[in-house]
């Protein structure tokens, strides 16, 4: 492995209304992680709480960025030697949460997203129980020299939240999901992370819930849209290696963030 990688990884798993279970099979992933070379280990959409369908409980179980959750991550990101990305339920304006994407390393919380677009789409209503995020300047943090940027499931739909990203200086998007499955989802999940990829020319890493209910399919994409490495439907971790000097490259031949003739504003 060259010295200048940063290793990224994708830890499938499914996430259930059990808190501490949820941290303990985060901290063994996180573990698995670390010893195949990942600096960076991304989770699922709600990987602190979740039941299907929604029901009051999500609120009743939401915590705040300085609670226990966080303070697991943090624990974990520690011991094991990583930053840990991961969605979260937050608090929010009661009955409703916020659908909360945080990375943690052994110091405490890097940066936070929260989901700009509700699924309220494909026959489900996420409005009904989450509040949309207002939109504001991106958190990034740093990892062995690459930017890394924060997204959330169904935001993946928007090319624009992914340019948002690659202007504030993203060199990879972690995106944490909930794919939900269904006729063509799949399909769907791998497109639209291959094309975040290529249309910003940087690297696009995925983590999904796995079958039955999401798609699995968690996947590490570099610049090219070349899927590096990748989950299929069970519980595991798969681990893709960046380099800056792939996305210079890449940039180079292909120029085209300079090229655009239009930018991206908040509707």
């Amino acid at each position: 492995m060259r010295t200048d990688a940063v290793g990224i990884a994708v830890a499938q798993f499914a996430p259930t209304a059990d808190k501490a279970d949820n941290l303990r099979v985060i901290d063994e992933l996180a573990g698995v992680a670390a010893d195949r070379g990942a600096e960076v280990v991304l989770f699922p959409e709600y990987s602190s709480y979740f039941v299907d369908p929604f029901d009051a409980t999500l609120a009743a179980n939401a915590e705040h960025l300085d609670g226990a959750f966080v303070a697991g991550l943090t624990a974990i990101a520690s011991r094991r030697g990583v930053v840990v990305v991961a969605g979260m339920v937050e608090h929010g304006a009661a009955p409703r949460v916020r659908n909360t994407v945080v990375a943690v390393d052994a110091t405490g919380l890097q940066a936070v997203s929260r989901k700009l677009h509700l699924y309220d789409a494909f026959g489900q209503r996420e409005s009904d129980w989450v509040e949309p995020a207002p939109v504001n300047a991106p958190e990034t943090f740093e990892v062995g020299g690459l930017t890394m940027a924060l997204m959330t499931c169904y935001d993946l739909r928007f090319p624009e939240v992914g340019r948002v990203l690659a202007d504030a200086g993203a060199h990879v998007i972690l995106v944490a999901a909930e794919w939900v499955r269904g006729p063509l989802k799949e399909q769907h999940w791998r497109t639209l992370l291959h094309a975040r990829a290529i249309e910003n020319t940087l690297y696009v890493a995925g983590a999904d819930h796995p079958p039955p209910l999401g798609v699995g399919a968690s996947i590490v994409v570099d610049p090219q849209g070349v899927e590096i490495a990748g989950v299929g439907t069970a519980t595991d971790v798969a681990v893709g290696f960046a380099y800056a000097g792939a996305i210079d490259r890449v940039r180079r031949v292909n120029p085209a963030l300079q090229l655009r003739r239009f930018r991206v504003e908040p509707r």
